[in-house]
């Protein structure tokens, strides 16, 4: 049984990862652009407003990024900070507990990203197709270094014999 939840470890990576990026990415899309039921404090912000419009650019850009699993790990950490960053600065201050003060999705958010910093994008993600492309590179280049090695290896026997 363990081994085929090892398995399928990937794939339920992957699809954290595809539900946390869209549910993240749409928060920043009904923040930017009233979609979606809109924004929660009521109204679109400003350009430039600090933070909500930066942390709804934020959510946005990082929450599509890990959604298709393209620098999922980058993405992940402005994410996890920025959720930090809203918890403590905006939920904290009101009350001690998640529940009390409105932060829990901040904090589950936050440990999600988190979370996705050490995972990686798992299987589905872009970042799988890059770095298989990146690992055939490196296999291709290791195993040129290892036939010099083995060349000279030979010449110097040759040397050697002679």
């Amino acid at each position: 049984m363990t081994g085929r939840l090892n398995s399928a470890q990937p794939y339920a990576i992957g699809l954290f990862r595809i539900v946390v990026g869209l549910l993240f990415a749409c928060h920043g899309a009904a923040t930017l652009f009233g979609v979606l039921g809109g924004p929660m404090g009521g109204s679109t912000p400003e350009i430039g407003t600090w933070p909500s419009w930066y942390a709804a650019v934020i959510q946005l850009v990082c929450g599509g990024l890990v959604l298709i699993g393209l620098a999922t790990r980058p993405a992940a950490l402005i994410a996890s900070g920025s959720m930090a960053y809203a918890y403590f600065k905006v939920h904290q201050p009101e009350a001690l507990w998640p529940l009390q003060n409105s932060g829990e999705s901040s904090a589950l958010f936050c440990w999600a990203f988190f979370l996705l910093i050490f995972t990686g994008s798992g299987a589905l993600g872009l970042d799988r197709l890059f770095s298989r492309g990146a690992r055939v590179r490196e296999e291709l280049d290791q195993a040129a270094a290892q036939s010099a090695q083995e060349s000279v290896k030979r010449e110097e026997a040759l040397r050697t014999a002679r």
